[in-house]
């Protein structure tokens, strides 16, 4: 931006907001930060990153430090809606899902949309890895942020053009170690932070765990080969996902992976890893960037946040589309965002069906 804006700023109370914070009041930008409160645990549970009281802490005292004000605003009811229940419906309906497309499309970017408006905010700001380029008719393109290993795009292919045309993301140049330089250069106190892996809501990462807690329900049933000859048992589908090794609790027989869910009957079926590879994916529910293609491309697809992605051919039917890779691809994962890039452009995506 070059032009002085009033910018209200999503502070989750790691490194990453709190810099693109700093770098916006650096050029000169008027800002209101805001933190979202998504989350509490309860009982046995911790408390996510992302969630906890020590992080707004933190993003308190880096607004505190720029002068800024600070809110914090209640989304718990609408991240359990959108977020949460349907995370725990898809693992027991032997589906991964992918929370964070979700979460960016409903709660956090789109509901920030609506609160700027309230502060008379023209932007808003967040510390995602990604960028975003004008086009000659005035839309905005989707692209990956420069450091590969910290590309956000992925999360973000579900946004509509209205919430992007007010999006900044003043790290998208940036590298993860020019952004912690650039916060200790002006003071940001979490310039050195840790940063969490796991999903802000299962600190653990104990999926069937924390489903059991929460909806007290369990779905046991029998691990099984690819014939249906039974090899154990386990205590709930949503323990698993396609491609796991690990935790199946067999003995014996070589090393074996999940090959699918089968929520109807509660089984698991495992088996070697060479039948984990797929050529082809349909995916449902797309959302396109800038406008839906009209026909057939070639594109490069992810299948999941850590997926290289791949050449594939792309064929837009439906409210959804087809891939036919040119190589096949492991694990191809029912739950999980398909999304398809040109080059650094995000096309669209989807969710594999």
């Amino acid at each position: 931006m070059s032009e002085t804006k009033r910018v209200l700023v999503a502070m989750s109370g790691g490194v990453d907001s709190s810099v693109a914070a700093a770098l916006l009041r650096e050029a000169g930008h008027d800002l209101v930060g805001v933190t979202l409160h998504l989350w509490d645990a309860d009982g046995e549970q911790q408390v996510g990153r992302c969630c906890a009281p020590e992080d707004r802490d933190d993003a308190r005292r880096t607004c505190e430090h720029l002068g800024i004000p600070h809110y914090v605003l209640d989304e718990r009811d609408a991240f359990r809606k959108h977020v949460v229940d349907p995370f725990i419906a898809e693992y027991q309906a032997g589906r991964t899902p992918i929370p964070c497309v979700s979460c960016n499309r409903t709660v956090k970017l789109t509901y920030l949309a609506e609160v700027a408006r309230r502060f008379d905010a023209t932007h808003i700001a967040t510390g995602h890895y990604a960028r975003l380029e004008r086009t000659t008719d005035g839309q905005l393109r989707l692209l990956r942020g420069r450091d590969a290993n910290k590309d956000q795009s992925y999360f973000l292919f579900g946004l509509p053009q209205g919430t992007l045309q007010r999006l900044v993301f003043p790290l998208g140049e940036l590298t993860k170690s020019e952004v912690r330089e650039t916060g200790r250069r002006l003071g940001v106190p979490n310039a050195d932070k840790a940063e969490s892996q796991e999903l802000c809501f299962v600190p653990d990462g104990r999926v069937g765990d924390f489903i059991r807690r929460q909806d007290g329900q369990t779905q046991p049933g029998a691990i099984v080969d690819s014939e249906g000859v039974a090899l154990g048992r386990h205590q709930g589908v949503a323990e698993f996902t396609r491609g796991q090794r690990r935790g199946l609790g067999l003995g014996g027989g070589g090393t074996r992976y999940v090959l699918r869910i089968v929520p109807e009957t509660s089984e698991v079926v495992v088996g070697e890893e060479s039948k984990l590879y797929d050529r082809e994916l349909s995916a449902k529910d797309a959302h396109w960037v800038t406008s839906r293609p009209t026909a057939p491309f070639q594109g490069e697809v992810r299948i999941r946040y850590r997926h290289r992605g791949a050449a594939a051919d792309v064929t837009p039917c439906g409210d959804g589309f087809e891939v036919r890779f040119d190589e096949p691809q492991r694990a191809i994962t029912p739950g999980q965002a398909a999304v398809v890039y040109r080059g650094d452009e995000v096309i669209g995506g989807g969710f594999i069906a």
